[in-house]
Formats: C-alpha cells, structure tokens, sequence
C-alpha cells in the first residue's frame, strides 16, 4: 500500500505545481452526479482493503478504494450493516466514493445519514500530506466536523484514503405495509406517525400507493402493524432494494428535457403545486420530482418552503447541478476550498463550477 500512497503523492504534488487537474475517482458508479468532469484519473482502487473490525465496536475501517460489497459482505457476517443503505450504482461502488457523494438510502429517514456514520477520515492534501482527523469511536471528537465536511465534497478538498464508519446491527424483525391513498393524505399520515412511537425505518409514496417499512423488535413491529393497518407488501426486499439503487421503473432512463430532480423539505410541506411526476421519500422531507419545467421554477418552489433542489440526472447542468448557494455560504465554501485545494487541482468544478 505504501507503493500506492507514493504513486498519490508523486501525483499530487505534480499537478500542483503544474496546476493540472485531477479526477480523483474510485468505480465511476456516480461520474453521472454532479457538474463536469474534468482532469486527469486518479483511481482510488489501487488502495483497498479492511484495515480494522471489531464487531463488538459497531466500528469499521477501510481504505478508500474498497468495495462496497467487500465491507457489506463482512458486515452480513456478523448481521451488522451500513444503515443509511447507501446507494450502490454498480458493483464497482468504493466506500470512498459513499462518503464523497453523500448519498443516503431508504432507511435515512429513521438513522440519519452518511455524515452522521462518520467517526474518522485520513486525507491526502494538495501537498501530498497525509491528515488524519476523528477516530474510530463516537467519544473522540477531535476533528470530528472536519471527517464529515467531506461527505458529500464530491472529492473537490482532496483524496480521502480512509474512513472510519459506524456500523448497526440488522433489525430482528421487518414488514412492510401497503396503503392506497393520495400524495396529500400520504405526506400529512407519514408526520402523524412521524410523532409516534412507532419503529418506521423507511417509507416511499408514489401513483397513488404509500409503502411503509418498520424495523425492530418483534414485538414493536407486530405492535405497530396492529396500530397502522394496511396490507402487508408481499415484494419487500425488491421494492426497497431497487428504491435504494434507483432500479425501479421511476427512476427509469432520464434524458433530455425530462430531468429528475431532488428537493429537499420540511416533512409536513403540501404537495407543491409542479407539473410531473412525483415520488415522496424520507416521511416527506425528500420530494423526487421528474419534469420539463425550468431550473428556476423548481427551485423558487423549494426555497419559498424552506428546502433546497438539486438537479440530479438529465436536464441542463449549465445552471447548475446544486442549489445557488447564499452569498455567505459560498464564501465558506471558497475559504474551504482554498484551504485544502489552494491549487484547486482535485475535481474542479464537480460541484460549482466557480471552485
């Protein structure tokens, strides 16, 4: 590994001094998120493997470039997982490449998401120096913010060689129940039962039809689905399985004008009033919308409720892939930037195309 650290820094520190981009990439299961490409490959896969797993912790610790069906595989071992069910794209996923897009599951509404699994991150800096921050239990919060400012940084501060996750244990018993009833009735039932005691792990509207899946106890579900009627789904894992990769018809081929768009919301928000179709995830705070209305349109409707809209395959990406940022924000984003990436070398562009 030691062999694969060099090749990274001689790398870096090249195109530093040269001011030549770099793609820092693991798979490629997710080139399609975010702005343009651009720049050299950097390929995180060279430096794979578990570096440590004590089950008895809820710890692991991986290098950047391991699969993430290498460390689900382990984790199933010991009926163990990653709860917020991070979306695969492809069997070529790396765990680095999970924490740098970000991207959280089904199960999120109920666990939280990636950032909130993150205990410890190593990185590599546009100098090439190895930085270390937060550690591999939840009492170390030394640099612990700085572990999760990466998640979701598309690889834009630098190459993040490892990581530290929290992990779960399965759920002892699961079901998930069925019910016909409109996206309005659907989103104000879901925060209803958002403020009960009631073990809903996940949940999803879409044409008329609400699944909502609870996780526990035997006895905390066998309770619940008493309290909540409904029909019991009879295709379960497939439905939530494809719900977390994006294989359903849904989220099906999305090209030209009829982009896929998603917004994110305070829970209890209305239907908003936007020509296509829908799909609610997360107890309403994630809208999924595809249609042919303009950027501005959809993202006017989601600040006047208090969210935010990413345009998130298709459309026109020149406005934009990530909502505008406020003048304020944008400025940490750039002394961020300028503080990992003065060069700005790693991903340029992958998120706002101005760093």
């Amino acid at each position: 590994m030691e062999q694969a650290l060099q090749h990274y820094r001689d790398t870096i520190v090249s195109a530093t001094a040269n001011k030549t981009p770099l793609r820092l990439r693991g798979g490629g299961t997710k080139d399609w998120y975010g702005q343009a490409l651009n720049g050299a490959i950097l390929d995180t896969r060279e430096y794979a493997g578990i570096i440590a797993y004590d089950p008895t912790e809820l710890v692991i610790t991986a290098r950047a470039g391991t699969l993430l069906s290498d460390v689900e595989a382990v984790l199933d071992k010991n009926n163990q997982m990653l709860a917020f069910e991070p979306p695969r794209f492809g069997a070529a996923s790396t765990i680095g490449g999970v924490v740098a897009a970000g991207l959280s599951g089904p199960r999120r509404q109920a666990v939280g998401a990636v950032r909130d699994f993150v205990l410890g991150a190593v990185l590599m800096d546009a100098k090439g120096e190895v930085l270390h921050f937060g550690g591999q239990v939840m009492k170390n919060v030394a640099g612990y913010d700085v572990s999760r400012l990466l998640c979701g940084s598309l690889g834009t501060l630098g190459l993040i060689l490892e990581v530290s996750l929290k992990v779960l244990p399965k759920p002892f018993a699961e079901t998930t129940l069925r019910y016909e009833i409109g996206k309005a009735d659907a989103i104000e039932q879901l925060n209803k039962w958002g403020g009960l005691p009631l073990p809903i792990s996940a949940s999803a509207w879409h044409g008329g039809v609400l699944i909502v899946r609870l996780s526990g106890a035997q006895a905390a579900v066998s309770s619940a689905k008493q309290k909540m009627g409904g029909e019991e789904e009879s295709q379960a894992a497939g439905f939530w399985e494809a719900l977390r990769n994006h294989d359903n018809e849904f989220f099906g081929a999305t090209t030209g004008p009829n982009a896929l768009w998603r917004l994110s919301v305070p829970s209890v928000t209305p239907p908003l009033a936007l020509e296509g179709e829908h799909l609610v995830e997360w107890g309403g705070a994630q809208r999924w919308l595809r249609t042919e209305l303009p950027a501005d349109a959809i993202r006017s409707a989601a600040e006047q409720v208090g969210g935010h809209a990413t345009l998130f395959r298709g459309g026109d990406k020149s406005l934009g892939v990530f909502h505008p940022l406020a003048p304020a924000v944008g400025k940490i984003h750039r002394h961020l930037k300028n503080a990992f990436d003065p060069s700005g070398i790693f991903n340029p562009g992958r998120m706002y195309t101005e760093f």
